[in-house]
């Protein structure tokens, strides 16, 4: 797959076949990551990948799902999730990379095969005493990840940003027009 066409085509996908995701699969994902922009160099981003069918429950309870879309049912829970790190040892401001990181990770999954839905509303107290994360890596959000259950589309729509899951099940995710959030030269 070509760059830009994984970017036109990757969509976030929040239901999943139940099959687990390969530990080598889970390695490419997690070093797409860490190959992400880093300011001055610093790679202060860590990750934390989890598969372990016991642990999946734990995690899967910390975490909010989009409104519209509802949470996935049993049966179509994520199978592996990528925990994203800032190492506050190295920057406390590590944000930036770790968003970079997220849209590798997201992008990697798509070339897999694999469904990335980046989740930011995390019970991150809860997740970190779980998964014995120690205190200076703060969990910056987490990537859920599995073989796609679903269909997700986006769709140019000038005045709504609210997803909506239409009868037959797609899950339909709003974009702002290009003509709307790009100018040349100058704004007006």
């Amino acid at each position: 797959m070509e760059c830009y066409e994984a970017i036109e085509t990757r969509r976030t996908i929040r239901r999943y076949e139940q099959k687990p995701v390969p530990r080598e699969a889970l390695e490419r994902i997690a070093n797409a990551g860490r190959l992400a922009a880093s300011a001055g160099n610093a790679q202060p981003v860590k990750f934390l990948a989890v598969a372990d069918s016991y642990l999946l429950p734990s995690v899967f309870s910390t975490l909010a799902w989009l409104r519209a879309a509802g949470d996935p049912p049993d049966g179509e829970r994520p199978t592996a999730y990528i925990i994203i790190l800032g190492d506050t040892t190295v920057r406390p401001s590590y944000q930036a990379d770790a968003a970079a990181a997220a849209q590798n990770i997201m992008l990697a999954a798509h070339n897999e095969g694999i469904g990335p839905c980046w989740i930011g509303t995390v019970d991150r107290r809860a997740l970190a005493r779980t998964l014995n994360i120690p205190a200076h890596l703060e969990i910056y959000a987490v990537v859920s990840l599995g073989y796609p259950a679903e269909k997700s589309v986006a769709e140019d729509h000038p005045d709504s940003t609210a997803a909506y899951r239409s009868a037959d099940g797609v899950l339909h995710i709003p974009k702002r027009p290009l003509a709307h959030v790009l100018r040349f030269d100058k704004w007006a």
